[in-house]
């Protein structure tokens, strides 16, 4: 192999080598745009930054969509509270994923509904999408409900169970400060009776010893 050939053999690996790199890049970048596209945080700060600049009847469908947004943020806060052994389960999680699935179906609803060209058509549509967000918030409203009853439940029986064990306490605190100063008090007169003067008849026998 002469040496243009190897020249030419190593430029064909770099090129390779960096075709390789390029399209691993690209499949990264890809990954993390749909990873950012499909993330909820960011998709719901997306919308609330549409809703802001829109004007019209597609602020108000916007405006849905982001009070949808939220509803299900703070439902699956409190059902994922709830699994995490803070409050009762039960069939919470079941219910709320259905309850999911209809927000889900609601907001594809309310994502037509930005498409539409038709002002006066769109205005018209809208009382009926309102109504439907606010059926999904009572539902929300009713499984925060149910995970926060079941929170100030368990905190209050905590609560008064250690209240009980305080007040057992500092009773039995109470009581040895009472013992120990009682016990204190008698070794007090104990004291002062053994530092006590001689005897009358002591007196008496060392008078008459002094006596010419």
């Amino acid at each position: 192999m002469t040496g243009i050939e190897i020249v030419l053999a190593v430029l064909g690996v770099i090129v390779l080598l960096s075709v390789g790199v390029v399209v691993a890049f690209v499949f990264v970048l890809r990954a993390v745009f749909r990873k950012i596209r499909h993330s909820r945080a960011v998709g719901g700060a997306a919308l609330r930054a549409r809703a802001r600049v829109a004007r019209g009847p597609q602020r108000t469908v916007l405006g849905l969509r982001v009070r949808l947004d939220e509803l299900m943020r703070s439902g699956r806060a409190a059902v994922q509270i709830a699994a995490d052994g803070g409050g009762p389960r039960g069939e919470l999680p079941r219910l709320f994923a259905r309850v999911e699935t209809e927000a889900s179906v609601l907001d594809r609803q309310l994502r037509f509904m930005e498409s539409e060209t038709d002002q006066a058509a769109l205005a018209a549509e809208l009382p009926a999408a309102r109504g439907r967000v606010e059926q999904v918030e009572v539902l929300v409203r009713r499984v925060r409900h149910a995970v926060s009853a079941g929170l100030t439940g368990t905190s209050d029986d905590a609560l008064s169970t250690l209240g009980a064990e305080v007040d057992r306490e500092v009773a039995a605190l109470h009581a040895g400060v009472e013992e120990l100063q009682r016990l204190n008090r008698r070794d007090g007169r104990v004291g002062m009776t053994g530092q006590a003067g001689p005897s009358p008849a002591a007196s008496t026998v060392r008078a008459r010893g002094n006596q010419p």
